[in-house]
Formats: structure tokens, sequence, C-alpha cells
């Protein structure tokens, strides 16, 4: 079976800075990786969660996800650990920063998708790395907080205020005319293939968010943002 090297090839860029939309590679047509564990998994493979306040160590680990005139301080941010099901069918202990108003909605939501067995292939902290690093359009980290614009905007994202989630971007992909993002991630604009770790229309993934607040990027007219689940509603 081929394999695939995640972070290996950077792709050549768009005037737009975006890295050029390819054909997604056979071997990732129904992706079934599992990134290796960030956190010690739970030894009794059941739903867990714990939140903390940013202490120097995290604000170090977020590097340039945060910055000087973000609009949400560092004291209404919170550390939050969870439980995920892989998609080796395992429990693993994911990190997400949230704000603190909206760990109760998070850990819901989370803990709906467990419950189902929803896999999820990685969540971890992004920080100055991922910012800096050349486009390579195979990444599917499920992450929260990032500083930064909405896609195309001057308006912040929902991301800068911890209020939003980005849930397997891979499976997930945003849509907006000829750009993909991931940019290896055509074949899950076809979303009559159903394949593990996707957010479908009235399915139950999308109600465990749903029903907990969020308002899912995938009824958005344009751009459709199939990964994207949001407490702001944009």
């Amino acid at each position: 079976m081929p394999t695939w090297v995640l972070g290996a090839s950077p792709l050549p860029l768009r005037p737009d800075g975006f890295g050029q939309v390819l054909p997604t590679p056979t071997v990732l047509r129904n992706r079934h990786l599992q990134a290796a564990d960030v956190l010690p998994a739970p030894a009794d493979g059941a739903f867990h969660w714990s939140q903390a306040t940013i202490t120097s160590r995290l604000r170090q680990r977020m590097g340039s996800t945060y910055k000087a005139g973000c609009p949400t301080s560092l004291s209404d941010l919170r550390y939050l650990t969870l439980v995920f099901r892989g998609f080796d069918g395992r429990a693993h202990t994911g990190e997400l920063v949230v704000r603190k108003d909206a760990v109760p909605h998070m850990v819901a939501a989370f803990g709906r998708l467990f419950a189902l067995g929803f896999p999820i292939e990685q969540m971890r902290l992004p920080g100055t790395a991922d910012m800096n690093e050349k486009p390579t359009g195979d990444g599917n980290d499920t992450a929260s907080f990032v500083c930064r614009p909405a896609r195309g905007q001057t308006r912040f994202s929902a991301h800068a205020y911890g209020l939003a989630v980005d849930v397997n971007p891979f499976q997930n992909p945003y849509v907006k005319d000829d750009l993909v993002l991931p940019e290896l991630a055509s074949a899950y604009r076809d979303r009559s293939w159903k394949r593990d770790g996707m957010f479908l229309a009235g399915s139950a993934a999308v109600r465990a968010f749903t029903d907990n607040g969020f308002t899912w990027g995938g009824t958005f007219h344009r751009p459709k943002d199939y990964q994207h689940m949001t407490l702001t509603g944009n």
C-alpha cells in the first residue's frame, strides 16, 4: 500500500499566497491516518477533559498564533484537553485553546463526537512554525484559537476570539470557487461520497455541535467551510 509523508512537499504558490490546488493523491482520497500522540492517552479509554489558564509555557508554545492587538486577552483564554477517537479506533488526548465561555460548548460537542465514534486525526496546538511554513496542502490538525483575520477579509476570524474550531480540515475542506484548503483535499469536495471523519448535512456529528450552540460552515452559501464550527455565526 502506498505511503504518504506529511508536510514533505511544499506546493508552488498562487498569486493569492495559497498553495496551488492539485488533485488529491490516491493514498489521501479516503484518508485514514493517525497522528502521533501529543499527550498521554487515557488509561481507561474513556472521555475526559480538563481546563487551565494560559501559563507562560503555554504562551511560548502558542508563539505567533497570539500577538499584540488580538481581540481576546490571554486571561480570557483557556487551555482545554479533550479525549477524542482516532482513525485507529483508539482514544487519544488532544489540546485546544478556546475562550473561557466556549469551554462548556466545546466539551459537550466533543463528548458527543467521542460517543459517536467519530474519528479525528490530530488535535494539537498550532505554533509559530505552523504559521510560517510553506503550504503543503496535506495538513489535518483540529484546532481552535489562532489570531488571524477571516480568509480574504480584514475583520478578525471567530478563531481570533477562541470561539470556533476547525475539525478534520482535510476531510472537511474550505471551498471557494477554485480555492480548496487544504490544497490537496479536492477529493473531499464531493460530499456525496461518504467517508470517515466528514461532517455531512443532517448527520449526528454535525448535530453534536449545532445542538450546543455552534453554526456549521457547511451551511454557508459562499464559501463552503465544511471544517468550521463557530459560536459567533461566522
